[in-house]
């Protein structure tokens, strides 16, 4: 054997050697994670880790190789029995959707393809492009927009805001910084606003008092007249207003903004009009309630989660803007290694133009087989089974004198408390967290809490297609029960 014969010979590759065993690992595999969504009902919603399991999460780097099998094993002793458990049809904690097993064998496939969806000419694209029209028409938008597929909500409102403040600036901020902005701009959200938007307008150089939170009515919805206060306010002091951001569906207690009128008052004063509808947009597919996002149509940008209302699994947001011109002009660059040819795989569009991502995973297969599957339909009517579900726990509290509901219920969350007799906000703090930890270490369900006009709930968001009435039936009897026993045994 001659060196070139030696040294082709010695080629390394992470191909197995054997594809038989590979093949039959993979159907056991398969086997085990049907299974695993199967039985999920009857496993806790949530459980704690034992010292060895952490520990196991302490070991040193691998150095040599282990059989795939062994590493399988390691995997469904350590990992698969510990999840979040947003999967589980009693978690209600965060709005995070609880995927779906088609989506999962999307992602599955997706990971096998191994398409970059940074652009190019190849099928992965073309689908990539089709999820994002699909999305589109799901909200009404014309098919003339844009829009990029991202890792979730916070990275589709900073899109959206990122093109809102460049269209706004009043410079070439691209070129020059948002240093050279003629005034500087503001930014206009309600008091329930996410966190997220905090995080962007300081990402974008404009920094946390840019974004002006205006106070909310007693449904916690923006304030329209407060909002033309500031706003005239703004520019009497020598700032530019730039951007008003409506919230379909608060994380606190699911609030839906009056969409249009913002609308409206975003046309009157020359603003952008961003919606994040990263927890309610896509109620815009549902046929019982699609009337409580109306006017999301009218938005210059949007920020939805197929993760959330489509059940894909983790992770798939989308931003959506009306005028592709201006998105494209936000993030568009052309390196002399990225340019396009008439014909072969660079003749195709490069996607990562819309957004801050060059490389991009092929997150469209996992939301492309799920509609497929299931209909766009089928998912607007669980999306009303949702809220008629939150609804139904409503109902459960208002008839409980025990219980306190918390804000009205507009949405799939709910926000409620158990009363203590006599007991300080504080007190009442402890004794509703105690509730919610036993929820979660009882293998029970999974809630979160939040503070709602300075007062400390616990927070129900059903966002989940596992759900049923008798678990909600089950939380509220459980907390009860918790309450009870909690209140007996607190001195004093």
């Amino acid at each position: 054997m001659d060196s070139l014969q030696e040294a082709a010979a010695a080629d390394e590759t992470l191909d197995p050697p054997d594809w038989t065993e590979v093949e039959a690992l993979s159907h056991r595999i398969v086997d085990d994670a049907i299974a695993y969504l199967k039985d999920v009902r009857e496993r806790p919603a949530w459980r704690e880790m034992s010292a060895e399991v952490r520990s196991f999460f302490s070991a040193p780097l691998p150095r040599s190789p282990a059989p795939a099998a062994d590493v399988y094993d390691d995997v469904a002793r350590n990992l698969m029995p510990y999840p979040m458990g947003n999967i589980h049809p009693r978690f209600w904690s965060w709005y995070m959707g609880s995927s779906n097993f088609t989506g999962a064998l999307g992602d599955f496939l997706a990971a096998i393809q191994g398409s970059n969806l940074g652009g190019g000419n190849h099928a992965a694209g073309l689908m990539d492009k089709q999820v994002v029209n699909w999305m589109k028409e799901m909200v009404g938008f014309p098919a003339s927009a844009s829009g990029t597929l991202v890792s979730g909500g916070s990275m589709a409102n900073i899109i959206g805001l990122t093109v809102a403040r460049n269209v706004k600036a009043g410079v070439d901020v691209r070129e020059r910084g948002v240093g050279a902005m003629p005034k500087p701009l503001r930014y206009y959200a309600s008091d329930q606003v996410h966190s997220c938007h905090r995080k962007a307008v300081e990402a974008l150089g404009l920094g946390n008092r840019a974004l002006r939170r205006i106070s909310t009515d007693a449904g916690l919805r923006i304030d329209i007249a407060a909002l033309k206060a500031a706003i005239a306010e703004d520019r009497e002091a020598g700032f530019r207003p730039a951007c008003v951001i409506g919230t379909a569906g608060t994380v606190n207690t699911g609030a839906v903004d009056d969409l249009q009128a913002l609308a409206s008052v975003a046309a009157e004063e020359d603003l952008w009009f961003h919606v994040d509808g990263c927890i309610g947009a896509l109620i815009a597919i549902a046929p019982e309630n699609r009337s409580l996002v109306a006017g999301i149509e009218q938005a210059d940008s949007i920020a939805l989660d197929p993760h959330k209302s489509l059940h894909a699994p983790f992770e798939a947001g989308c931003a959506l803007v009306r005028d592709a011109s201006q998105h494209r002009n936000t993030f568009a660059v052309t390196p002399e290694y990225l340019e396009s040819t008439p014909r072969g795989l660079a003749s195709g569009e490069w996607l990562h133009d819309y957004g801050l991502q060059t490389s991009r995973g092929f997150r469209a297969l996992k939301i492309w087989m799920a509609l497929k599957e299931h209909g766009v339909e089928k998912f607007g009517r669980l999306i009303d089974q949702n809220i008629a579900q939150a609804r139904h726990l409503t109902r459960l509290i208002e008839a409980e004198p025990a219980l306190e509901l918390m804000s009205p219920t507009i949405i799939n969350i709910v926000s409620f408390r158990h009363r203590l007799d006599g007991a300080s906000e504080e007190k009442l703090k402890a004794f509703n967290t105690e509730i919610m930890l036993r929820l979660q270490e009882e293998g029970i369900a999974v809630l979160s809490d939040t503070t709602v006009q300075g007062r400390h709930c616990l927070r129900v968001a059903i966002a989940n297609h596992r759900t049923r009435r008798d678990d909600l039936d089950l939380l509220v009897s459980e907390v009860l029960r918790l309450g009870q026993e909690i209140a007996a045994a607190t001195p004093g």
